[in-house]
């Protein structure tokens, strides 16, 4: 698929999938998405991140599970499901930090008690689901491994990535950073 199709393709997911309510919070999947981008931007990050911070929850427009599934003891791996679909097309730099940010969120209750006090009910319950906080071995390995630190910013701008009515630029603003994420050819 050329690179250009492989966004219009993510375009379409984002409008046929995107207004689908985030898990709990108050805002939709696609506006969640947008501003963990923004946060990522505004922490300066570089666009191979940026464009990772907007699609980390692509695996939630690309599954074929209700969005109630963590109301009902669910998890549905929507990071290992974006990052499958997401590798054929974007490098490591995108596609690792966005398989990584559930264990990221696990890893930071784990390390930064403040961290789990300050999580969103939504986000609680899924962290139950994910697996609870990591355990002293996983949490070495974590910090062991490539992308830990990738997954931690990004972890952070997704937890900031939930404030109703927050402007946020368009999506076609992201080609860009996207672009900048796309394999070689």
């Amino acid at each position: 698929m050329p690179d250009g199709d492989v966004i219009e393709e993510i375009f379409a997911a984002f409008r046929e999938r995107g207004a689908t309510a985030y898990l709990g919070e108050p805002v939709s999947l696609a506006e969640h998405m947008l501003q963990t981008a923004l946060a990522a931007e505004n922490d300066g990050a570089d666009p191979v991140m940026v464009a990772s911070a907007l699609l980390h929850d692509y695996g939630h427009l690309v599954h074929d599970l209700p969005e109630d599934s963590a109301s009902n003891g669910v998890d549905t791996l929507h990071e290992e499901a974006g990052a499958a679909w997401l590798e054929l097309h974007f490098t490591p730099r995108v596609t690792e930090p966005l398989r990584l940010h559930v264990l990221a969120k696990r890893y930071l209750c784990a390390v930064e008690p403040e961290y789990l006090a300050a999580l969103s009910p939504a986000s609680r319950l899924s962290l139950q689901l994910q697996g609870g906080p990591c355990s002293p071995a996983e949490v070495a390995a974590f910090e062991a491994g490539p992308f830990g630190v990738e997954a931690v910013r990004l972890r952070r701008w997704d937890d900031v990535g939930k404030i109703a009515g927050l402007a946020t630029p368009p999506l076609e603003h992201y080609r860009p950073a996207l672009e900048a994420g796309l394999r070689a050819r």
